[in-house]
């Protein structure tokens, strides 16, 4: 073990760990959660680390004795961290301790990267860990900067980083329901309103609606990166620069601009953008529009794929689980119902978001923790739904062209295409005489001789502006 102290009395520390002691107080300080920091956040992290070091050297703050190993400790903290958002490892969080769900405003995270950059840099140099004479966690490390410049620069850096993920997910369901909408151009089936018969539609024309909500949802989350490209870092506590110097505050962002890729830029109100999230807010209510679609398309499939004998029997979903531990052969819409839940838990985060950004007080808003998890778990959380749609789901949806002809033909909602052909009385007499003697609406439209079956598919034809096989 090792000591460490603080203003708050001395801690023993594993010997090896490269965290330190304000990582082991929050550490013990707060209810595990059993979650972990979003490694996008991490990385963010690192990266406005990563910046604040190389602009410090610029301006001849921070010297290459302690600049070079502090550089190559972010380089391999960064390496670690891409392995956990490709889930091929998670090796970084044996040293990103902290939960998620923290209170401080963000210091614990923030601390928790300083110590392990700083502990990580001594050992570049063959210094014990915990040397801090030689690299400090605060005095090199955290040069420059305060959490409430960092996290808040961090959190827009993950979003925007997430946030580009979820339009392509948003793109790919899109394109799938575009495949589904060719492939079903010529399956004529029976239109529904308020889940009572309606006028005829086609399965490619529904799907191809499913397909426009979800390019809109694409189109939305594009415009939205526009929200959170204004960072506040250089503001250092409260927006007005303390302990920053000039040279840093007007070079940092646009080296972490460089470093990151991202379109950012130093907000043109330090303090506002210090104390306000709103545009957090505002571009999660955008994505639980996104969540919203979700549902809505999701709750269609299950409607259209029900029974399949004792309900609409539309569509066939693909098989992928047992759905029945006493009921064999019985196949659930797995996917969907996953997909639906996930999209409401992200329905829930948008209402703590919003209280969350409301409970600021004056220069600071304490609860960045609780409200940056949520958002970026949205994010990563629907991202994945649509993945999970596209190829478990949507991709494999076959259509019963057979059962939407029966459901088309039983029903005298194809009435109204016919009346600007035949007129209203003409064709409300065989709605009638198909209700009184329950026959198909079309049996009866034949059986009167005012139409044939050949006339009958040209005239739907025309109307819904397709060619019915």
């Amino acid at each position: 073990m090792r000591i460490e102290k603080d203003s708050l009395g001395e801690v023993q520390i594993p010997k090896e760990a490269v965290y330190g002691i304000h990582s082991y107080r929050s550490f013990h300080n707060f209810p595990h959660s059993g979650e972990k920091v979003n490694p996008y956040l991490i990385k963010a992290f690192l990266q406005v680390k990563k910046a604040a070091a190389e602009t410090n050297n610029k301006v001849n703050l921070l010297f290459k004795d302690k600049y070079e190993p502090i550089i190559d400790a972010i380089e391999i903290l960064l390496e670690e961290v891409e392995l956990a958002i490709t889930h091929e490892s998670e090796f970084i969080y044996e040293k990103i301790i902290v939960d998620p769900y923290q209170g401080g405003a963000g210091t614990s995270l923030n601390m928790n990267i300083n110590e392990v950059i700083a502990n990580l840099a001594l050992k570049q140099i063959s210094k014990k860990i915990g040397d801090y004479s030689t690299i400090h966690p605060i005095d090199h490390v955290n040069m420059s900067q305060s959490t409430n410049d960092t996290y808040p620069t961090a959190f827009k850096i993950a979003s925007l980083y997430l946030l580009k993920e979820l339009q392509d997910s948003f793109a790919a369901l899109q394109r799938e329901f575009q495949k589904k909408e060719e492939e079903f151009k010529s399956v004529i089936k029976l239109g529904r309103t308020q889940l009572q018969d309606a006028v005829p539609i086609t399965l490619g024309q529904e799907f191809g609606a499913f397909a426009q909500a979800f390019a809109r949802d694409r189109w939305r989350l594009y415009n939205a990166e526009e929200r959170l490209r204004s960072v506040n870092l250089g503001g250092t506590a409260v927006g007005t620069s303390v302990s920053a110097t000039n040279g840093y505050v007007l070079n940092v962002n646009s080296v972490l601009k460089k470093i990151t890729g991202l379109p950012i830029a130093k907000s043109e109100d330090l303090i506002d953008a210090t104390q306000n999230l709103d545009m957090f807010v505002e571009v999660h209510g955008i994505v639980k529009a996104g969540a919203v679609s979700i549902i809505k398309v999701c709750n269609d499939l299950r409607l259209l794929a029900s029974g399949p004998k004792g309900g609409f029997g539309e569509i066939i979903l693909p098989p992928m689980q047992s759905g029945s531990s006493i009921m064999p052969g019985k196949v659930n819409p797995v996917v969907l119902e996953n997909a639906i839940q996930f999209a409401e838990m992200v329905k829930g985060n948008d209402v703590v978001i919003g209280n969350l950004a409301g409970a600021g007080n004056l220069e600071l808003n304490a609860f960045i923790p609780l409200l940056s998890h949520l958002f970026l778990k949205s994010l990563q959380t629907l991202k994945d739904v649509n993945y999970s749609l596209s190829k478990n789901c949507i991709s494999g949806i076959k259509a019963d062209a057979e059962k939407c002809r029966q459901h088309l033909i039983n029903s005298s909602a194809i009435a109204a295409s016919l009346i600007s052909t035949f007129g209203y009385d003409a064709i409300q007499d065989v709605v009638k005489y198909s209700y009184d003697n329950k026959v198909p609406f079309v049996q009866a439209l034949l059986k009167s001789n005012i139409v044939g079956e050949q006339e009958l598919f040209e005239i739907l034809s025309r109307e819904l502006g397709i060619e019915i096989e």
